[in-house]
């Protein structure tokens, strides 16, 4: 199987195996020991309501049975409960070590690693996938060792009584230990890979089209995506259902197997212990009912079984961490870049190694110094995806993206002292004005502070503030609006004099006088840099040089905003939607 596979070539799990292995065994010994203590309970109780019930003349003769059952029914719980103190503890101890592992290679690699990877998969590794790590052992290695010490120890023990019997459980049991299992990864594997890639393509699907709704709307193409959309989700609930019903099946097949093993302990025990009442005629009940906690045990194999295939993915991308942080090709000297600063696209394409297509195909561009560059496009188009390009967050899967002839990606960490960025959302920290000013310029004197505040028109807020420049800024800004943010987000770009600055969609949630008010004093304090302006609105293009068009990856329009009014039709149409003039039919 694919897991084991895995397992063989893992430098994530197999380490720490070893160096906890004390902790494992005692786990495992324990967990043992809890349906052997579940099982000798009815073992026991069988045996003491059968001699009960054969009016023992000695109370001698059932004394012992009934301390042992007192013995094995307070055994069952405590070790039930010490198994799951140290399983987890042993889990917990594993887990730690591997987050402290991956947030270190994710410290040391974080630039190549958003370079292979969407967002989403960024923040599955931090959320799920250490915790599918930790489920694997819990609720499948754990139960699974546990089920098979306990097949080979039942196969053993009933081989001193009778070895043909033993025999056959060895084969009725094999079935529920090893068969159903394998069977459930087998026939419900496939099901889960297309169940995963079903709900990612509908969840990026959504994500996408909830952002960019206004442009399906305008495009009258809503029922279009409607109907797109309920294709993928039957798609998604029948796969669902196809699960579901193997499951049922498996279930219902297990809970028969184990009905056919307790009549098969039934017949062997009345051959093997005969008699009409007392004596050995009592050990037939201890025998069959010993079957019955143990179903604890069996049944839950299928679907833990089932449960590595979730489990895979995630041990895969641990492991290829490792091996992608080898190949990282980033440069990490300083490069010293002079004035003039152009930035040249040349054939450049993107996509992330799980995409079904392209989010930037074969584009080329060039932006001189200096120059004001706004780039449209409606949510998914790939613009935001040519932000993070220009910036070095990611790499090009072909092409190049060159700044003064110098690939950005040999720029390494000095790529900030030429390109600045202000997001849709600016980060305030929890700490002062002051603080998360310098995170611009940490060597900036407090007369440069209080001049970019005055630059971006905060000063009289900020001095009107009970500590001024010291006052704590709540966490994540809120004691701030949105317009104030992102003017507190200008001031660091001042203080940092980046020659580049890109602005993506810093006004997207804004009221229209706060964006316009923003969009003056971006280009004001902004002049003589460049700027390349994400967006959806074309409120304020009138400001810029020029304007580009990015739609599926392609760049569609190209030229100033004064020439694209009056000769591109697509762009006269765009203004209309953009100034409420143009009517949907």
């Amino acid at each position: 199987m694919k897991i084991f596979k895995l397992f063989k070539k893992d430098t994530w799990i197999k380490p720490f195996l070893g160096k906890y292995r004390k902790s494992l065994f005692f786990a495992l010994v324990l967990g043992f020991m809890t349906f052997f203590c579940g099982g000798a309970l009815m073992f026991n109780s069988g045996y003491l309501i059968s001699k009960s019930a054969a009016h023992p003349e000695n109370i001698l003769l059932v004394y012992v049975p009934i301390v042992l059952t007192r013995a094995f029914g307070i055994g069952r719980p405590l070790f039930r409960y010490l198994e799951r103190l140290t399983s987890h503890n042993w889990v917990l101890k594993l887990t730690s070590e591997l987050r402290l592992k991956l947030y270190k290679v994710l410290e040391k690699d974080a630039v190549f690693f958003k370079s292979k990877y969407q967002t989403g998969d960024i923040l599955g590794l931090l959320s799920e996938d250490i915790d599918h790590i930790q489920n694997l052992y819990l609720r499948t290695v754990f139960p699974t060792v546990i089920a098979w010490i306990l097949y080979m120890f039942i196969v053993i023990a009933l081989g001193f009584f009778s070895l043909w019997f033993a025999l056959i459980m060895l084969l009725l049991l094999f079935v529920q230990v090893i068969l159903f299992p394998f069977m459930a990864m087998l026939v419900n594997g496939a099901r889960q890979e297309k169940q995963k890639i079903l709900k990612n393509k509908l969840y990026a699907e959504l994500t996408d089209n909830v952002l960019g709704v206004s442009d399906w709307i305008f495009s009258q193409r809503g029922e279009e995506y409607l109907e797109h959309h309920k294709e993928i989700e039957d798609k998604l609930q029948d796969v669902t259902r196809q699960i579901k019903k193997s499951n049922h099946y498996r279930n219902t097949g297990v809970q028969l197997m184990f009905g056919v093993i307790a009549i098969a302990l039934l017949l062997w025990a009345g051959i093997q212990f005969p008699g009409n009442h007392g004596g050995a005629a009592n050990w037939i009940a201890a025998f069959v009912l010993v079957i019955f906690p143990l179903i604890d045990a069996f049944a839950p194999l299928g679907d833990a079984a089932q449960e590595t295939n979730i489990y895979q993915d995630s041990l895969k991308r641990l492991n290829d961490l490792s091996n992608e942080s080898d190949e990282r090709m980033y440069g990490t000297d300083k490069r010293e870049l002079r004035a003039p600063f152009v930035i040249t696209v040349n054939h450049l394409s993107y996509y992330y190694p799980d995409a079904v297509k392209q989010v930037l195909n074969d584009l080329n561009l060039s932006i001189d110094s200096g120059q004001k560059l706004a780039i449209l496009g409606r949510s998914g188009s790939g613009k935001t995806t040519l932000a993070k390009l220009l910036r070095g967050d990611l790499q090009p899967s072909t092409g190049s993206l060159k700044l003064n002839n110098v690939d950005v990606k040999e720029l390494g960490e000095s790529v900030s002292e030429y390109i600045g960025v202000i997001h849709q959302t600016p980060y305030l920290f929890n700490t002062t004005i002051s603080n998360n000013l310098r995170v611009g310029n940490e060597n900036a004197t407090t007369a440069s502070l209080w001049n970019v505040l005055e630059r971006v028109g905060l000063k009289q807020l900020v001095e009107s503030l009970p500590e001024g420049l010291e006052t704590i800024v709540d966490e994540a800004g809120l004691r701030f609006s949105g317009g104030e943010r992102h003017r507190l987000a200008l001031a660091r770009i001042l203080l940092k004099d980046a020659p580049i600055v890109i602005l993506d969609e810093p006004t997207v949630s804004l009221d229209p006088l706060t964006e316009q008010g923003l969009i003056e004093t971006f280009m004001q304090q902004l002049n003589g840099k460049t700027i390349i302006w994400i967006t959806h609105h074309l409120q304020g293009l009138s400001m810029m040089d020029k304007v580009i068009f990015i739609e599926d990856g392609e760049l569609k329009i190209e030229g100033s905003p004064s020439e694209l009014a009056t000769t591109n039709e697509h762009y006269k149409k765009l203004l209309a939607i953009d100034h409420g003039d143009y009517v949907v039919k």
